[in-house]
Formats: C-alpha cells, sequence, structure tokens
C-alpha cells in the first residue's frame, strides 16, 4: 500500500522542475536572440560609420589630389614666368654691360688723343729754336688748349643709359659729330600729324606740352607703330632695325607751339662692321 502511495507521489516533484528548467532554456533562448539581435545592429552600424568614413577619406584624398594637382600647375606657370622674367633681365644686363664698356672705351680713346696731342706739341716747343717757330708753336698750344678745353665741356654731357652723348643743341651735336663715334641726323617738324622721315624712322607729332616741356609723338620703324606719351626734353628714345647690334636713339631738345626739333643718332656702319669682324 505504501510503496504504490510512493510511486504516484514522485512525479509532482518533476514537474515543477521541468517548468522551471523549460522557462530558464526560454529565457536563455530569447537572451540569445536579443543579444544575437543587438551585435548584428552593432556590427551594422559599425559596417555603415566604417563605409561613410571610407567615403569621407576618399573624397578628401580626392580633393587634396585636385589641390596638389592646381597648386603644382601654378608653380610651373610660376616657374615659367620667372624663366622668362630671368631671360629678359640677363638681355638688359648684357646690353647695359656693353653701353658701360663703350662708354669707358670712349672716355679712354679721348684721354689717349690729348694726351699724344699735348705730347707732340712739348716736343715741338723742346726742338724749335727760333722765334718764329716759337710763335708758330704758341699758336699750336693756343689751338691744343681750345681743342682741351672744348673736349672738356663736351665729356660734361649728359649721358643715357646707353652711354651715348646727349647733345642739347645744334652746337653740341656738331660736337659730337666731330667725335666720330656716330652719324647723326637733325630734324625739325613743323605741325602735328605730318609724318617726317629721319634716317630709318618715320617722326609723327601728335602733342606739345609747352609749359612743361613735354611732347607726343608716334615713332614708325619698319611698318611698326610706337606711341611715347608725356616725353621730356632731352630723354633719348632708343629702337632697333633689322639686324642691328647697336640701337639707334632719338632726341627731341626743343619744343615749342605744335613744333619740336631734336636728331636722330645712329652706330657707324664701319664700327658695326668691325664689331661683327671680331665677333667672328
Amino acid at each position: 500500500m505504501d510503496e504504490r502511495i510512493i510511486e504516484r507521489e514522485s512525479p509532482a516533484w518533476h514537474l515543477p522542475a521541468i517548468i522551471v528548467l523549460g522557462l530558464v532554456a526560454l529565457g536563455g533562448l530569447w537572451f540569445g536572440w536579443n543579444a544575437s539581435s543587438k551585435l548584428d545592429a552593432t556590427q551594422q552600424s559599425v559596417a555603415t560609420q566604417l563605409k561613410q568614413t571610407e567615403q569621407s577619406v576618399n573624397q578628401d584624398m580626392s580633393s587634396l589630389k585636385d589641390r596638389v594637382a592646381q597648386d603644382e600647375k601654378a608653380n610651373a606657370d610660376i616657374q615659367g614666368d620667372l624663366n622668362v622674367v630671368t631671360k629678359k633681365l640677363k638681355i638688359t644686363q648684357g646690353q647695359l654691360k656693353v653701353a658701360r664698356q663703350e662708354a669707358t672705351k670712349l672716355n679712354d680713346e679721348t684721354t689717349q688723343k690729348l694726351s699724344a696731342l699735348d705730347t707732340s706739341v712739348h716736343t715741338e716747343l723742346a726742338t724749335k729754336a727760333t722765334s718764329d717757330d716759337v710763335k708758330s708753336v704758341d699758336t699750336k698750344v693756343g689751338g691744343v688748349q681750345t681743342d682741351l678745353n672744348s673736349t672738356k665741356e663736351d665729356l660734361k654731357m649728359a649721358r643715357s643709359e646707353m652711354g651715348t652723348l646727349i647733345a642739347r643743341n645744334h652746337d653740341e651735336i656738331d660736337t659730337l659729330r666731330r667725335l666720330g663715334e656716330r652719324d647723326y641726323v637733325e630734324f625739325n617738324i613743323d605741325g602735328k600729324n605730318k609724318p617726317v622721315k629721319v634716317g630709318n624712322v618715320t617722326v609723327e607729332l601728335k602733342n606739345v606740352n609747352e609749359k612743361n616741356n613735354r611732347f607726343t609723338l608716334v615713332m614708325t620703324v619698319e611698318d611698326k607703330h610706337f606711341e611715347k606719351k608725356n616725353r621730356a626734353l632731352n630723354e633719348p628714345v632708343f629702337f632697333y632695325t633689322s639686324g642691328a647690334r647697336y640701337p639707334e636713339e632719338l632726341v627731341v631738345n626743343k619744343a615749342g607751339k605744335n613744333t619740336v626739333s631734336g636728331y636722330v643718332s645712329m652706330p657707324k656702319a664701319g664700327a658695326a662692321q668691325t664689331t661683327s669682324s671680331s665677333g667672328k
């Protein structure tokens, strides 16, 4: 009797345990599923953020590459401009060097001529004995002294940036002719808009400011026109002709009402040939 009762009561204790175990199992499954869902959501969020970050980095890299390319192009342009300026500067420096050398050569040659002439006169004074010879030599000495004074005055003329002497009037132009370094052609323009041929250039007067001694003119050199505005008296204007190594020079040294006068100086043909021969 007792054994049957024990056998029948045993399953009643197992049921609550099974239910509890079932609930625990269900809780574990729900917790695992919830954790898995959160993990998937977190992974998806992280992947999205990584993708956005990657896109942003790629955009920044592309923008940086564009900026680098622009900077490289700008640097190349600047380098090109610098090379052009450097080449032009070298040409200008070369012209100035040649002008200084010519000016130095002119001064040296003039000094040598004066020294030789002075030596010659003193030699004549030492060798001549008669009064007539002395008088003749005295006359030569006076002429030499005059030439010396004239040459000294010549050397007081202003020089241009190319080393040429600038004549301020007809007498000084004649003095420069006697030096024999360049050829000189004088001109006078009476009236505006009247082209005048002077040597290798055609000159046309446009305007004269008598009060300030300034003028405006148009120069035509080998079918090329150059307008020189508001230029001052005795201000040289340099220009080159085809194949010429040295420039020609235009100077206006007098201005009046609708009229100007001055000169154009040109290198001696022989000097240019000599220079060309020595260059060969």
